[in-house]
């Protein structure tokens, strides 16, 4: 029995590490007929206060926003040259993602790793861990 994951929702901040979660999303969609892939932006507090004092105007945060997730959507697009839909929601990472995941009906949540150190996960918890405890469905946590 082969489980498909044909809508994926791939949570990412535009970091290193959110790109290489794009690349294994991407080639997973690619293999399989059918498949979506959504990327999902949370705007955080902290966030929303250094776009906001970084920029003035609410047109120049929206772009800021949109810059930080571009090369996630150009690898995507490239792999498999698909239009990617893309969500910007407000709230706490872990369960914004959670709360958006499990909602969705999605089969599958890939999520980069910040690579915390043992000592920080075990007193902070990290997102992607926070993601994979608490989601309907599986979690690819990528390194």
């Amino acid at each position: 029995m082969y489980i498909l994951f044909e809508k994926i929702l791939l949570a990412s901040d535009g970091s290193d590490h959110a790109i290489r979660a794009a690349e294994k999303a991407a080639f997973l969609a690619k293999e399989i007929a059918g498949a979506t892939i959504e990327i999902l932006y949370i705007v955080d507090n902290e966030t929303a206060k250094s776009d906001a004092l970084r920029n003035i105007e609410s047109h120049d945060i929206e772009l800021t926003r949109n810059e930080r997730l571009q090369a996630t959507k150009d690898i995507c697009y490239r792999i498999i040259n698909k239009e990617i839909k893309t969500t910007m929601i407000h709230g706490e990472p872990g369960p914004s993602i959670v709360k958006y995941a499990n909602n969705g009906g999605f089969d599958l949540v890939v999520i980069g790793s910040r690579g915390l150190n043992t000592f920080q996960e075990m007193v902070l918890g990290s997102v992607s861990h926070k993601v994979a405890k608490r989601a309907n469905c599986p979690v690819m946590i990528v390194k």
